[in-house]
C-alpha cells in the first residue's frame, strides 16, 4: 500500500472522524477514576463511539477484543480490558481507541493520572505529549518523515527515557494502519518527503525506564521490560503546507496549543 494523498473531500471526512473521536476521549476521562475497572472504561468507549453514528474500530480488529485499548502502569500499548482488572489512585492508564466515519479512520491515545500520582508519573505524561509536540514542528510539507521521528526521540531521550523501538506509528484513512510507519526516535536516513493531504497516526510511547518491551501471554499486552512506567499520546494529523492540523483535538485544545 502506499502512501495516500487526500482528497478534499476525503480530508472533510477525515476532520469529522477526528472530531468525533476528540469527544470519545474527553468522556474517557471523565470516566476514569479509582474503583472503576478497565471493562467498564471500554464500554463506555464503545457506547460513545456509536452514540456518534461511527462505529469502533479495534473491536476485532486482527482478534482485538475490545473497543479501546486500556493499559495501565507498565502496560505499553494493547491493554485488553477486564471485569477484575480495577482502576487504583495512584494508577496511570493509557487509552488508546478510535473510530470508522463513513469509511474514514481516526486513532488517537492519551495517558491519564487517576487521583493523585508520583512525580515521576506526572513528569512522564506530560513529556511523552511533549516529544508529540516537538516531532509537530517538521509536520509539514516539504519536510522529512523521519525529522518527526528524530525530534520525538531526542527530545524523550534527553531525559534519560527509554523510546519504545518495536512500536511506531502510522499512515491512516479508509484504512486503520497505511503507509509510511512512523518511528518514533532518530532514523539514519531522511525518509520520505512529507506533502499536503497525507493523514498520519503519530503515537510516542515512552518508557520511564528501558525501551525494552514485551508481550504478554494474550499476545496483546505489551509491557516495559524492566516494570517501569510507560506513557502514550496520539493524534491523527493532517500534513498541510504549514503547521499540521490535529484532527483528534477538540477545538478548545487547539486554541491552547498553538498559543502556548
Amino acid at each position: 500500500m502506499s502512501v495516500t494523498i487526500k482528497s478534499a473531500e476525503e480530508i472533510e471526512l477525515m476532520r469529522q472522524a477526528g472530531k468525533y473521536l476528540a469527544k470519545v476521549h474527553q468522556e474517557l476521562e471523565r470516566a476514569i477514576k479509582p474503583g472503576i475497572s478497565t471493562w467498564e472504561i471500554d464500554k463506555i468507549g464503545e457506547e460513545t463511539i456509536r452514540s456518534l453514528g461511527c462505529e469502533p474500530n479495534f473491536l476485532n480488529y486482527q482478534g482485538y477484543p475490545a473497543s479501546v485499548c486500556v493499559s495501565v502502569n507498565d502496560e505499553v500499548v494493547h491493554g485488553i480490558p477486564k471485569k477484575d482488572h480495577i482502576i487504583k489512585e495512584g494508577d496511570i492508564v493509557s487509552l488508546d481507541t478510535g473510530l470508522i466515519y463513513k469509511g474514514y479512520h481516526s486513532d488517537a491515545a492519551r495517558t491519564h493520572g487517576v487521583g493523585e500520582i508520583s512525580k515521576e508519573a506526572a513528569l512522564l505524561i506530560e513529556r511523552t505529549r511533549e516529544s508529540f509536540f516537538q516531532g509537530m514542528q517538521y509536520a509539514r510539507a516539504g519536510r522529512r518523515l523521519y525529522e518527526i521521528s528524530g525530534a520525538i526521540g531526542d527530545y524523550a531521550e534527553s531525559y534519560g527515557y527509554g523510546v519504545v523501538y518495536d512500536l511506531v506509528g502510522h499512515g491512516i484513512g479508509t484504512h486503520l494502519h497505511e503507509e509510511p510507519e512512523i518511528p518514533n526516535f532518530r532514523q539514519w536516513r531522511r525518509g520520505l518527503k512529507l506533502k499536503a493531504g497525507m493523514t498520519l497516526a503519530v503515537e510516542p510511547m515512552i518508557n520511564a525506564g528501558s525501551p525494552d518491551v514485551e508481550w504478554m501471554d494474550d499476545e496483546w499486552t505489551v509491557v516495559t521490560y524492566d516494570g517501569s512506567l510507560s506513557a502514550h499520546y496520539e493524534n491523527t494529523i493532517l500534513i498541510t503546507e504549514g503547521r499540521p492540523e490535529i484532527l483528534t483535538l477538540t477545538e478548545e485544545e487547539r486554541e491552547c496549543i498553538w498559543q502556548e
